[in-house]
């Protein structure tokens, strides 16, 4: 059985003390499969975005453990986990976060050369054909679609190689014909690129593109869905509500 690509133990993060203190994630256990898609999702404050923000390494820990890989990285002290960012996570968020006087080549492998690490370029190549941005790498982020902007940031999270990928609601700043663009290529980055992938959505046309959703609520995992339908995942997400209601 290989090592899962993420996990957390007893996972609690919590703001705050005494009489205001909230408590965000509650003992908090879950593993990310290699070479799998994985949405999170939950209603506001459940917990999701803080969920993928402490796995990544974004976000300190109140309690409990956390591993990318092998590396337990609640353990790392600040130098060793901006390194560990750096070489085996890629992140996709809602802000393209492009710079805007760089072409899209140069947005793409900025974050190798500001390393001093040279891109392995046939796999360059590849990721650069995968998401369909061969005729546009040298534009600038103000001549490209938005849908084109997060290929390109989808393209940068890929290029060096992460262990696993994390988007933050990748499509949330997207009309519905560019957001199913990009969750097809992350699909794809899956399916054809053996990538790993982790996603926090509110959108279950977003979750049907995962392989597994996994619904927080008050902090904690409240379920879990395989092979998820659009239907299917709005059909337990109104089932969550009326227990709330409740």
């Amino acid at each position: 059985m290989s090592t899962p690509a993420a996990r957390a133990a007893q996972l609690t993060k919590s703001y705050g003390a005494g009489d205001t203190r909230v408590v965000a994630l509650d003992s908090v256990d879950i593993e990310i499969e290699q070479g799998r898609f994985t949405a999170i999702m939950g209603p506001s404050g459940s917990g999701k975005s803080t969920l993928m923000h402490c796995l990544a390494g974004l976000d300190n820990v109140s309690s409990g453990r956390i591993w990318i890989g092998d590396t337990e990285i609640t353990s790392l002290n600040d130098r060793q986990l901006t390194r560990l960012r750096r070489d085996q996570v890629g992140f996709v968020f809602q802000a393209f976060n492009l710079l805007p006087t760089l072409t899209a080549e140069e947005n793409i492998t900025l974050p190798a050369d500001i390393a001093g690490r040279k891109v392995d370029e046939a796999w360059l190549k590849t990721v650069i054909s995968t998401l369909g941005l061969g005729d546009r790498l040298r534009h600038r982020p103000s001549e490209l679609s938005g849908g084109q902007q997060q290929r390109v940031a989808v393209a940068r999270a890929l290029a060096s190689r992460p262990q696993i990928i994390f988007a933050d609601e990748p499509t949330g700043n997207l009309d519905s014909r560019s957001g199913a663009e990009v969750l097809g290529f992350l699909r794809g980055s899956v399916d054809e690129l053996g990538q790993t992938v982790v996603m926090v959505t509110h959108d279950p046309v977003a979750a049907s593109y995962a392989d597994l959703v996994v619904f927080l609520g008050d902090g904690r995992v409240v379920d879990r869905l395989k092979d998820p339908t659009a239907d299917a995942v709005l059909e337990r997400m109104r089932r969550f509500d009326g227990l709330r209601a409740d």
